[in-house]
């Protein structure tokens, strides 16, 4: 008889125990190999006696849990494999490893940032959906987690692959701009107007991207695949076949490499659109009034995902595009009663929906 997936059945203490552990071995190998491990850009800014005490809490956490489920559970696979990554990492020298003052490096996999974002988003949105769900009896383990977990890993790691793809075409057709007066003039200006202005202009381009990828048919075919998630959490808007991904990031990299943002502000605002990208796919129920019309929330979002209104809600970010150009659909407190795409079966594993779009499943 299979063994339950309840509180008490020792398999999410087990499932904790073998994602931080998993999580924590990688810890420990970025403070290995930071020059291919780790971002340049996050190297610089880390309070590096934090992230030690960080990792070192991960390890003794997943150790815990491991314990916990090997006593709990018939099947010990889950706290097998966390305990087993504690007692690897410790023995590979555990948060005390030695990192080097200073590391050159230009080629790099991003495996901090994939670590730290996880953990971040998972340890503040796993309890805001447990304490003011919009749907109470969804599962924090729901239906896809493991799928929409895959993509949240491929799309991080590959984050230096996909930045130089994207980047690519902004930087053939705007080459000649480079370093121009207007785009000084534009890196000149007070970091609250560029911050808005990135908000406006990416919001704009990926818009009519978004809504390409609903007119065109074969293009629907890989964005497809992000529609097909019936149940909406934070994890969900990971679900982005990685054409899909380069596509739209190039699209909207366009207008911000040619007009010219200084760093800080297009640093903070690839922050704002990293957190602001997961909440409007989480499972709460928050209402914000007349602010809803002035900023992306997750009812408008929600509407986008649903499977009763068709191409409505194109926008991320600001509801007025969708109400510039008629496609806004923002009914009073209401959200939709049912997600994914009628009529459509998309596969549900991840290399499945990796071929989905070439006609194979």
């Amino acid at each position: 008889m299979r063994e339950g997936t309840g509180f008490g059945s020792g398999w999410i203490s087990g499932v904790v125990s073998a994602t931080l552990g998993l999580m924590g071995l990688g810890a420990v190998a970025c403070l290995h190999y930071p020059e291919l491990l780790t971002t340049p850009n996050l190297r610089e800014v880390y309070p590096l006696g934090f992230i030690r005490g960080l990792i070192h809490f991960v390890l003794i956490t997943a150790f815990a849990f491991g314990v916990l489920s090997l006593v709990l559970r018939k099947d010990k696979r889950l706290g097998a494999v966390g305990v087993t990554a504690v007692i690897l990492a410790s023995l590979w020298g555990g948060a005390g490893v030695a990192t080097p003052e200073r590391v050159l490096a230009a080629e790099y996999i991003g495996l901090d940032f994939f670590l730290l974002d996880l953990f971040v988003l998972a340890l503040v949105f796993v309890p805001v959906e447990r304490l003011y769900p919009r749907i109470r009896e969804q599962k924090i383990f729901r239906r896809g987690w493991r799928t929409d977990l895959a993509y949240f890993f491929t799309s991080h790691v590959l984050v230096q692959a996909l930045l130089l793809v994207t980047a690519a075409p902004a930087a053939f057709f705007f080459r000649w701009a480079i370093d121009s007066e207007f785009q000084r003039a534009v890196a000149a200006q007070p970091g609250w107007v560029q911050f808005l202005a990135m908000v406006v202009a990416a919001d704009f381009a990926g818009y009519w991207i978004h809504r390409l990828f609903h007119m065109i048919p074969w293009l629907w075919r890989f964005h497809a695949i992000h529609h097909s998630s019936t149940e909406m959490d934070w994890l969900a808007g990971s679900r982005l076949h990685i054409f899909d991904i380069v596509v739209t990031r190039a699209w909207a990299f366009v207008p911000l490499y040619a007009l010219g943002f200084a760093p800080g502000p297009l640093t903070a605002y690839l922050v704002f659109i990293s957190f602001h990208a997961v909440f409007v796919h989480a499972n709460v129920r928050f209402r914000f009034g007349r602010w809803k019309w002035v900023l992306g929330t997750p009812q408008y979002h929600h509407w986008h995902h649903s499977a009763e209104v068709q191409d409505r809600n194109f926008a991320i970010h600001l509801p007025v595009i969708d109400w510039v150009f008629g496609t806004l659909h923002l009914p009073g407190e209401e959200f939709p009663g049912r997600y994914g795409i009628d009529g459509e079966e998309v596969p549900e594993n991840f290399l499945g929906q990796l071929r989905y779009p070439l006609g194979k499943s």
